[in-house]
């Protein structure tokens, strides 16, 4: 079971397990605030993001399990459409019929009749727009559910490369704007083509001249509608793109917010947001002055169709070819011909918006696994915990070497310590041992299977890793200890905390066990926070156990507390011990110096010492000046 993965996605400046911004000393990512590696942001690489019909056949297959309540919908709208293109059919029959002759009755009946049709098709738009909004949520449930998997599936270096704001605003920015084109925009786009379609047609089987007359600017808006679509549509996908890179910065200034206050580089901070900020509003002030080109410039070619209308219309009334009540007609429809478009205009910005958006969740969702499962993996139910590593070769980047040609053999129940500077190796050897990432030659060998041919979900619970930066969730402490295995009971939870020396503390906070703790547990302490890692760490009850600097950033007494929790978990288990205190390893079975990716030294403590080589040197130059022994 794995204690935690590190935080929100910041490296933490050591050689830390999990973190993309140290990892023994290789920045893929170069260390940026947000981005990949060698600077290259996530959001920049979406060159197939140009396949709008592949986009629409992918959205197609998330709508086909709801194919009746489409088949409704459709029928919905196609009946609000036409319905609604009878009103100024008949108010012309109005004028006509029954105001020029004077009929009142027969005005009343076709007012009543009127009003009759209006209050039908508002009927059928609210069961149109309730119907929508229901299958959509069902929609979204369905892609939030495989895109959040999905995201499960991937390995850690995929996190450590990509920016979690990024992520965060494909999980939501772009399937709000993916749930508004579906939710809306589709049947806004269906019914105005419809009532387009309707009106032609209505248009000249009553009068073709004078509809032939209302078709001229017809050609000019389609070319201008195309004309600034394209354009749109490539500024609304930068403007998303930014948008992911802007809640990737915020992401990161909140989680570092602590480290910003103690440097006092709150001017800086604001400075490196602001360019951020402004690259994003430049972004969007292009992608929204393309968009309100298109509702004025509508406007225009309504006025001028409208002005030809009225010309040619009352031209064809002196001429006795047209009544007053077709011409009301044609003007009304002229009016309504005008709205469609204007309309089409709109929800080609906004489709273009979404599919920009869809395109995006499409890409994350493509993002294959680089740990893959073997296609008969065994599930490791019991371990020895007998480990080997033989002749292991890894690198994060092509041809920069982290580990080199290492092995070694851990026995059984046996502690080994690893020890070296900062960037050796050390943490990226528990990487691989927990199949974070897979190596690129050699083999590592647990109870005699090689790591690959094991069940990663099985692998893993039975790994305990208790790191320096304890990761605790938003939930009850008994909760967050619970997180080592679920189906614990309160009382087995307690056990685990009594075990880690965890018990006082907690029955001291306000709620006991049930006390809430805020983000990250930060209304803890340091040590507090360890303790809580080590009884979750108990209650999983891993058969390796895995130890990352667990006591470098506590006080003494506080340390004294942690060992002899850790003593009581690490009893019978193969254990690996990451320690920059030297003397916290003075008892280990085995000891590694790793130096650059390799095994420089191995022994005992005292065999090390004996041999005046580089941990006697590390060991003295802790211990210089404090009267501390060389045994």
């Amino acid at each position: 079971m794995m204690e935690q993965r590190q935080g929100s996605g910041g490296g933490n400046g050591r050689d830390g397990a999990g973190g993309p911004g140290n990892r023994d000393g290789q920045q893929p990512g170069g260390g940026a605030p947000v981005g990949g590696p060698g600077g290259r942001r996530f959001g920049t690489k979406i060159e197939k993001a140009q396949d709008v019909r592949g986009t629409l056949r992918r959205l197609l297959g998330y709508l086909r399990p709801h194919r009746v309540v489409l088949a409704v919908a459709a029928v919905l709208v196609v009946a609000s459409t036409l319905l609604d293109l009878a009103g100024p059919y008949l108010n012309g029959v109005a004028i006509d019929r029954f105001i020029v002759e004077r009929d009142v009755a027969g005005l009343a009946r076709i007012v009543l009749l009127m009003l009759g049709v209006y209050l039908v098709v508002w009927a059928l738009r609210v069961a149109l727009a309730r119907l929508m909004v229901n299958m959509v949520q069902k929609v979204m449930r369905t892609m939030r559910e495989q895109l959040f998997g999905h995201l499960q599936t991937l390995s850690l270096a995929f996190f450590d490369q990509h920016p979690h704001g990024d992520l965060m605003s494909r999980l939501t920015n772009d399937l709000d704007a993916l749930g508004r084109l579906l939710a809306q925009n589709v049947t806004d786009l269906i019914g105005g083509l419809l009532s387009l379609v309707g009106i032609v047609v209505m248009m000249f089987s009553i009068n073709f001249w004078l509809a032939l007359g209302s078709m001229f600017v017809f050609p000019l808006m389609l070319w201008f509608t195309g004309w600034v679509g394209k354009r749109t549509r490539q500024g609304f996908r930068d403007f998303q793109m930014r948008t992911g890179q802007l809640n990737g910065e915020l992401e990161e200034i909140f989680s570092g917010q602590r480290v910003i206050i103690a440097f006092g580089q709150e001017g800086t901070t604001l400075s490196k947001f602001d360019r951020v900020n402004e690259e994003t509003r430049d972004v969007g002030i292009r992608a929204q002055t393309y968009a309100t080109l298109i509702p004025p410039l509508m406007g225009i070619f309504s006025n001028a169709n409208i002005a030809i209308l009225a010309g040619l219309g009352g031209w064809m009334v002196i001429r006795g070819w047209a009544t007053v009540g077709t011409i009301l007609t044609f003007y009304n429809y002229s009016r309504r011909f005008a709205g469609p478009l204007r309309q089409l205009g709109d929800l080609y910005n906004q489709i273009q918006s979404a599919l920009a958006g869809a395109e995006r969740v499409f890409e994350l969702l493509d993002q294959q696994p680089e740990i893959l499962e073997a296609p008969n993996a065994i599930v490791l139910d019991k371990v020895k915990g007998d480990v080997v590593f033989d002749h292991v070769d890894f690198s994060y980047v092509p041809d920069v070497p982290v580990i080199k040609d290492m092995s070694f053999y851990a026995e059984p129940g046996k502690t080994m310590a690893l020890v070296g500077p900062t960037g050796a190796g050390k943490t990226t050897m528990i990487n691989l041992l927990s199949r974070f990432y897979d190596i690129q030659g050699g083999s590592i060998r647990i109870d005699g299977v090689e790591l690959r041919d094991y069940n990663k979900a099985s692998l893993r619970r039975k790994l305990g890793v208790v790191l320096q930066d304890t990761f605790l969730f938003s939930e009850s402490v008994m909760e967050n200890i619970r997180y080592g295995r679920l189906d614990a009971t309160d009382d087995e939870v307690i056990a685990a905390a009594t075990l880690a020396n965890a018990d006082q503390f907690i029955r001291r906070l306000p709620q006991g066990y049930q006390t809430e703790l805020s983000e990250r547990g930060s209304n803890l302490s340091q040590g507090q926070r360890q303790l809580l890692a080590i009884a979750r760490a108990i209650l999983a009850d891993p058969g390796i156990l895995i130890l990352d600097e667990a006591t470098s950033s506590v006080d003494t007494r506080t340390e004294q507390h942690i060992q002899e929790a850790l003593l009581r978990l690490m009893k019978g288990r193969t254990s690996f011990v990451i320690a920059h205190r030297l003397s916290t390893i003075r008892e280990a079975d085995r000891i590694l110096v790793i130096d650059n990716g390799e095994i420089i030294e191995r022994g005992t403590h005292d065999e090390l010492l004996a041999q005046q080589g580089f941990y006697h040197h590390l060991y003295m130059s802790q211990f210089r000046g404090q009267g501390v022994a060389e045994a």
